[in-house]
């Protein structure tokens, strides 16, 4: 049988290598490694039971939780029926998950836990076609008594039974499995209305396995692991969990729980890691606070070796090829042994070869940052719906540039800089949505992205989104995403909003970093009550000023941020400020803070805002607090880094 499916992988893996290890969990503080024989088994008693519960052929089927085999299993089993999977935000509230299970028409749903089997039957009417609702961890559920409840474990025994009967039918099952089936549903984060569900098949997925391999040739087959933490709804985590793990063979480490993520990170040593930029700017920002709490000594060896390393890093990507001299290179090695390498345990990369920044840009100072102390990053760039499209190759890494296309992979720029892709990986169209299907696609079959971007010496550089490219007053255009991205680098600022289309300047509205200016205000002995006090601090707001004017200092006048606020609350994906993928939806923010953006503009010192907090518990709670301004005149009317604004079709040196 030609491996052309994700289950043909499976099962061609558990054939040819069934001692390997596919899989390793960690369980109460235990690394547990399952071997490909066992993976298969797995997969294989889970689809008889599901065939059991009348699971056919066409059905889908949704996961939901955090990353877990049973999970991986389940999406596995579904592909082997002829079925569609399609995973779940496991964070998503009850409102969010009442949208896609209708649309999904899901007949079956697996659960993570007792948490995720509550949301699912608080849906009441709005559970659509579902039929059973199983659960891996029944823990807490004894007394639940809704006929649609199913164990994972009871599913698992009927198909043990069944297969004993009739051991056949999975392996027919597998064997009828094309190429073009649908290999996912995977529903988009929603950043501008309701998600669509985009189809990818199993030929589109292991044709971008197959692209992306032939330009990473370092990577062996067999010898190679991940680490499973990425939500399972996100299509990178598919990509690497699934395709990538299946076709080269390499070992899925999923850790204890999302709360254990970096310790686990470490113990498990993996040597490919993917993440998105927030996850870098976390990472950056958590080595700058606890260099707070070091001692003196150790904050000076850190920002004498770490700022060394990182303008060398930055004179390396502008391609400043020169000569290193006898002092650098004995500073570089210094810097290695008494820093880099114990930095990069403690990041828990510390055996990452290569590292990937993907579902959006990172800003090219955390970049310079982590190449600077050793981590190998490089920026791929696609979407769900076209898969990856570019990769920064090795010896060949600029600054915001997002790489050059994968072999097979056309991409241009259309008249108005929006950056267009075709191959034979791109989606299928979106479930039940042939009216958006064909508004995002040309008549001769180029992707639209929604992307502003241009080409500069072959390398694609990406903006924004097309319709998030603003113009000031003046015509100046800029992309609130770049000027986000170098706030987001400051240890103190955790999100920011940009705005300034059709206004004078440019503004900010900031969310500042609850740890670590906590930790700073308490070493500062400022005392506060909460985090809406803390934020309008005047020294806080000291802070955050002396920031923002280390990063008007490297932009060209026009784009210097002039005002700014801070937030009295964080943007939250359950307000639906952020998506479940913490990407701004700027059309939201832009009508709920609208008062407090006016008043950006307005010249006054401070703004009262109303707003609609929802807790995690459910309840939602109306908050108004006095939210001061500031002016950043003195910043602004610096001349230093002026130069020609970061326009859609100039390049960015």
């Amino acid at each position: 049988m030609t491996a052309t499916t994700l289950p043909h992988l499976l099962v061609a893996n558990a054939a040819g290598h069934p001692g390997g290890v596919a899989m390793r969990e960690k369980r109460r503080g235990v690394w547990a490694s399952r071997t490909w024989a066992d993976y298969a088994t797995d997969v294989r008693h889970f689809a008889a039971g599901l065939a059991e519960l009348g699971f056919r052929r066409g059905d889908k089927l949704a996961v939901i939780g955090d990353n877990r085999p049973a999970l991986y299993d389940a999406m596995l089993a579904t592909q082997s029926l002829g079925g569609l999977p399609l995973p779940l935000y496991q964070d998503s509230n009850v409102e969010e998950l009442r949208f896609v299970v209708a649309h999904s028409e899901a007949k079956i749903i697996v659960a993570e836990d007792q948490e995720q089997v509550d949301k699912l039957l608080a849906l009441g009417d709005g559970i659509g076609a579902v039929e059973h609702i199983i659960c891996v961890d029944p823990r807490g559920m004894r007394a639940y008594a809704d006929a649609r409840l199913v164990l994972h474990s009871e599913v698992m025994e009927r198909g043990r039974e069944a297969d004993r009967a009739e051991p056949g039918r999975f392996d027919a099952a597998v064997a009828g499995g094309d190429p073009g089936d649908i290999a996912l549903i995977c529903y988009t984060s929603g950043t501008t209305g309701q998600p669509k569900g985009v189809m990818l098949t199993h030929a589109g997925l292991l044709a971008t396995v197959e692209r992306f391999l032939t330009c990473e040739p370092s990577w062996r087959e067999g010898h190679e692991g991940f680490l499973a933490y990425l939500p399972m709804a996100w299509v990178g985590d598919t990509l690497v969990s699934l395709a990538f793990a299946l076709r080269g063979r390499f070992v899925v480490n999923i850790p204890e729980e999302p709360e254990t993520v970096t310790r686990d990170l470490r113990e498990a040593g993996p040597t490919i890691f993917l993440a998105p930029p927030r996850i870098w700017e976390n990472v950056l920002r958590d080595v700058e606070v606890r260099m707070q709490d070091a001692t003196w000594g150790k904050r000076r060896i850190y920002r004498s070796f770490v700022d060394r390393a990182t303008q060398a890093e930055a004179a390396r990507m502008r391609g400043e090829r020169g000569r290193r001299s006898a002092w650098g290179w004995a500073a570089d090695r210094a810097g290695e042994l008494l820093l880099y390498g114990s930095l990069r345990d403690q990041l828990g990369v510390g055996r990452v070869r290569t590292a990937y920044v993907g579902g959006a840009a990172l800003g090219d100072e955390a970049m310079q940052r982590l190449r600077g102390i050793g981590v190998n990053v490089k920026q791929i760039y696609g979407s769900t719906e076209m898969g990856l499209a570019t990769l920064t190759r090795d010896g060949d890494v600029v600054p915001d540039t997002v790489g050059r296309p994968l072999p097979g992979v056309e991409i241009k720029i259309s008249d108005d800089g929006e950056v267009l892709v075709r191959s034979d990986a791109l989606f299928s169209g979106y479930y039940k949505n042939p009216d958006a299907t064909a508004a995002a696609m040309t008549p001769d079959g180029w992707f639209r992205s929604g992307d502003s971007g241009y080409f500069d010496d072959g390398r694609l550089y990406v903006l924004d989104r097309a319709k998030d490219v603003a113009k000031l007053a003046d015509g100046t255009s800029f992309a609130p995403q770049i000027l986000e991205n170098k706030l987001k680098f400051c240890p103190y600022i955790k999100e920011a909003v940009t705005v300034g289309d059709g206004r004078p300047f440019v503004a900010a509205m900031v969310n500042i970093d609850a740890g670590s200016v906590g930790k700073w205000a308490d070493k500062h002995s400022i005392a506060y009550a909460g985090y809406a006090d803390l934020a309008g601090k005047p020294a806080v707001y000291d802070l955050v000023a002396a920031e923002i004017d280390r990063v008007n200092g490297g932009l060209p006048d026009a784009l210097r941020i002039r005002r700014f606020l801070c937030l009295h609350k964080e943007l939250d994906p359950d307000d639906a400020e952020l998506t479940r993928t913490r990407k701004l939806r700027r059309r939201i923010i832009g009508e709920r803070y609208a008062p407090l953006i006016d008043a950006l503009y307005g010249g006054a010192g401070e703004a009262r805002a109303r707003m609609t907090v929802t807790y995690d518990d459910g309840r939602v709670v109306e908050t108004e607090a006095l939210v001061p301004i500031r002016s950043l005149g003195s910043s602004a009317a610096n001349g230093a880094g002026a130069g020609t604004a970061p326009v859609p079709g100039k390049a960015v040196r």
